[in-house]
């Protein structure tokens, strides 16, 4: 959990640090801030008044204290603030409406139709978050934002720099554009660290200091949190572990190099295993009921991604190692299991700290609960630029 300051110019920064405590519990006193902030007790009293008067927390209950009266137990107000997340993938657009907490309260998914030109894409993303909002009946003024997740990868201002699967998309303004035909302020990032941020404001990581996400969509990347700060990179195109090197003699890739993750994990690879006959989901429902054929080409690749993943923990030095994204599909019990083993054993700080491997809950729409969390992240998120 982040510390705050107690020196007086750093008040927005504090004021991030306790709402990040109360949204990251389930339930949480003044008290217990207090202790997990270093804020002093009045500091911490100063700034849940003014969140209670903002409406961002509430009340909720108390609990009994050691001697004394009751502790007041605090709790984010889900409805003070929804924010939509789009998903873009080269096949699907995915939609989510989330409220504070970053639970969905809506979802819609939309084909792409091939051969679209960019903005007519962007259109329907545009299209899509209104019709969201419009049927969950959320009006414009409690809606923070857009989030957009989406293929890398992307400058500082938003723009598509040769996406490798979507080259008809290299320099489309993307957050431009879709600011433009919404209206509403747009955050954009890659899908695997919008996934991470998912995961650090709605999932299984909120109150883990340093973790890392593996993301399997169509293509695998990844994102990252290190001491509590999203990390992104000179270009803010950081994680990219879908292009480590797993088979050197393996087949080429588009980035250049041979035998990365994705040339050999993805799941077109995977499809071709089979001869390009059986579909990705058909092969992964079939491993996981024990078809020793499909379960036998899942467990190979599994041990591929763990190479990558043993390769990461032992740079990162992480807590938590997170498997989220729409590829994990039946199979992601069999993905765990290998890269937990590899992850257990095979780390020079093996002896030292246990590194944890987990599917993420939120795994299925990983990507568009990311991108509403982008929006969140972005507006109350403790950030040490601040």
């Amino acid at each position: 959990m982040r510390r705050g300051t107690n020196l007086p110019e750093v008040g927005s920064y504090n004021r991030a640090v306790v709402l990040e405590a109360i949204q990251a519990s389930d339930g949480i006193s003044r008290v217990q801030i207090a202790a997990r902030t270093r804020l002093t007790a009045q500091t911490v009293s100063v700034i849940v008044r003014r969140l209670l008067e903002d409406g961002l927390v509430v009340e909720d209950g108390s609990v009994p204290s050691r001697g004394g009266k009751p502790r007041t137990i605090l709790r984010v107000d889900p409805g003070a603030g929804y924010a939509v997340g789009v998903h873009f993938d080269p096949e699907e657009i995915s939609c989510v409406l989330a409220d504070l907490a970053g639970r969905p309260v809506a979802r819609l998914h939309l084909p792409v139709r091939p051969g679209l030109e960019p903005e007519s894409v962007v259109r329907q993303m545009a299209r899509a978050a209104r019709r969201i909002l419009r049927e969950a009946g959320v009006a414009d003024g409690k809606v923070l934002g857009v989030g957009l997740a989406c293929p890398g990868p992307l400058d500082r201002d938003g723009v598509m720099v040769c996406p490798p699967r979507l080259p008809e998309w290299d320099r489309v303004p993307v957050r431009a554009l879709l600011h433009e035909h919404t209206r509403f302020p747009v955050t954009v990032d890659n899908d695997a660290t919008a996934a991470a941020i998912g995961e650090r404001w709605a999932g299984i990581a909120r109150t883990t200091r340093s973790f890392a996400y593996l993301y399997l969509g169509t293509g695998i990347g990844g994102g990252m949190f290190l001491d509590d700060q999203v990390y992104r990179g000179r270009s803010e195109n950081a994680g990219e572990f879908g292009h480590i090197t797993v088979e050197p003699d393996g087949p080429e890739c588009y980035c250049g190099n041979r035998g990365c993750v994705e040339a050999v994990c993805c799941p077109s690879a995977i499809e071709a295993a089979f001869g390009g006959a059986v579909p990705y989901a058909a092969i992964c429902a079939a491993a996981a009921s024990g078809e020793p054929e499909a379960r036998q080409v899942i467990e190979r690749v599994a041990g591929r991604l763990a190479d990558a993943a043993v390769s990461v923990v032992n740079m990162l030095d992480i807590d938590l190692l997170v498997l989220g994204g729409p590829a994990l599909r039946e199979a992601g019990e069999i993905y765990r299991e290998v890269i937990a083993r590899a992850v257990s054993s095979r780390p020079l700080a093996r002896r030292l700290h246990a590194v944890r491997v987990e599917t993420s809950p939120i795994a299925a729409d990983a990507a568009a609960i990311g991108a509403a969390s982008l929006v969140f992240h972005r507006t109350y998120a403790p950030r040490l630029g601040d």
